[in-house]
């Protein structure tokens, strides 16, 4: 898919990562899914963070090491927001979302507390999501419904096996924000559609490289490390 031209070193991109794509440029041996390459035919930038190949949404690449680093720290616990297609009627299951919140056992360890709403029919209409390249089977006396989840932190396939947890397992799971937590809105996906990506622009550049400014602590004159919060990764 062609893109815009050829970024210098040390670009960010935002890139809408399709259903079906690994988070990375290498296909691995007998793997059926596809690489970054076809997508994004720019040199030297790398997944700062990533989403399993069955998920889809935001996925940030930048030839910048430090703040691939910065970003994929889990001391910095950026939220990350996902909206979740799941199995079962959700609205009627309060329980379930309260649990989601407080935190579930995941592989012998309970997850951070999570911020979790239900989506309703018209919000997801409103959206407009483009259909998933390889469509969702529906079982006909199932009913699915939509939840929005953020967390701060990315083991491995959390957000499937929290909701598995819960009885609402994942149907389509999309990664539609990123937050810098700089008081400013997330960076997300408008004006993308699956497989396109955008540079990031001034005002966007300028925020990630504030990121890797040292803070300085409050009242004490001495330099700060970044928020300690958590666990941070993939999530998807």
């Amino acid at each position: 898919m062609a893109g815009p031209p050829p970024l210098t070193s040390g670009s960010t991109l935002l890139f809408f990562k399709p259903y079906g794509v690994l988070s990375q440029f290498s296909v691995e041996p007998g793997s059926r899914w596809r690489s970054l390459a076809p997508f994004i035919p720019v040199p030297a930038v790398y997944a700062a963070g990533r989403l399993d190949a069955d998920s889809e949404g935001l996925l940030l690449l930048t030839a910048n090491g430090p703040l691939q680093r910065r970003l994929t720290d889990p001391a910095c616990g950026h939220w990350r927001r996902y909206w979740v297609q799941v199995e079962g009627d959700a609205a009627g299951q309060p329980g379930a979302l309260a649990q989601l919140r407080r935190g579930v056992a995941v592989q012998g360890r309970r997850t951070l507390p999570a911020r979790v709403t239900l989506l309703a029919a018209e919000t997801i209409r409103a959206a407009a999501l483009p259909e998933r390249d390889t469509p969702i089977r529906h079982r006909s006396r199932v009913p699915t419904s939509w939840i929005a989840m953020e967390l701060r932190e990315g083991r491995n396939r959390q957000v499937r096996r929290m909701t598995a947890a819960v009885g609402l397992p994942t149907l389509r799971l999309i990664r539609t924000a990123i937050d810098l937590m700089d008081g400013q809105p997330p960076l997300d996906l408008e004006g993308l559609q699956p497989g396109a990506w955008r540079r990031c622009d001034a005002g966007e550049a300028a925020r990630l490289a504030a990121l890797l400014k040292p803070r300085r602590s409050p009242g004490r004159g001495g330099l700060a490390g970044w928020e300690r919060s958590g666990r941070a990764g993939t999530g998807g």
